[in-house]
């Protein structure tokens, strides 16, 4: 199965375009006020208005209420929503407010941390497993932190799944040997600086998944 790859927290016309071309299968749009990568409504929609529909467009989301991510869902023309720390129950709501596909992101750091993906098989469709930050972290995800692939070994994901947490075209290639993840997803891997996109990053980045 070819590698999927989504570039996740664009906010700028360059870096979209550089997603498109570089053959990114999904880009990702944070509506999350507290990220660097947050957008407006207006904002997305303007960018969305870019992308190709061949391109799946994924808004991310942390427990998001229900006007939110209705209105974000319109305005990106998303065609999934990923969701942080967000119970299976709202998860399932979510999945059925919107009908769209449903990431359920599940962070990382031990190997009794993959026991919540079970709880959300019947709510989500797809699962995100995604390093665990700090307690006491503002963002839940998108700081360049990894978990241990090993922790992956032998597991068998109730769900599809896709892979993040600190990958970068350095060390995709390790990553997907590792697990086996058919899907990547990076954003501070590909940045200069907290939310600040390089067009050349996310090239290099997806030349590194094309030779997989």
């Amino acid at each position: 199965m070819p590698l999927s790859a989504k570039i996740c927290g664009l906010s700028t016309p360059a870096t979209i375009d550089a997603a498109v071309a570089g053959g990114a299968t999904h880009v990702g749009f944070v509506f999350f006020p507290p990220s660097p990568r947050d957008l407006s409504f207006e904002q997305a929609a303007a960018l969305a208005a870019r992308i190709p529909d061949h391109v799946t467009r994924v808004g991310v989301f942390v427990d998001p209420d229900d006007e939110t991510i209705a209105r974000a869902a319109r305005a990106g023309r998303l065609s999934a929503i990923q969701l942080h720390g967000t119970v299976a129950a709202r998860v399932a709501h979510l999945r059925q407010l919107t009908r769209l596909k449903t990431w359920a992101a599940i962070p990382v750091k031990t190997r009794a941390d993959l026991d919540a993906a079970r709880s959300q098989v019947g709510a989500a469709d797809r699962l995100l497993f995604d390093a665990k930050t700090p307690a006491d972290a503002a963002l839940p995800g998108g700081m360049g932190v990894r978990f241990d692939w090993s922790l992956l070994d032998g597991f068998r994901s109730p769900l599809p799944w896709a892979l993040s947490g600190g990958l970068d075209a350095a060390n995709v290639a390790e990553a997907v040997a590792r697990t086996g993840a058919t899907l990547v997803d990076t954003s501070s891997g590909v940045e200069d600086a907290p939310g600040v996109k390089s067009v050349d990053k996310i090239t290099t980045f997806l030349q590194s998944v094309a030779r997989l």
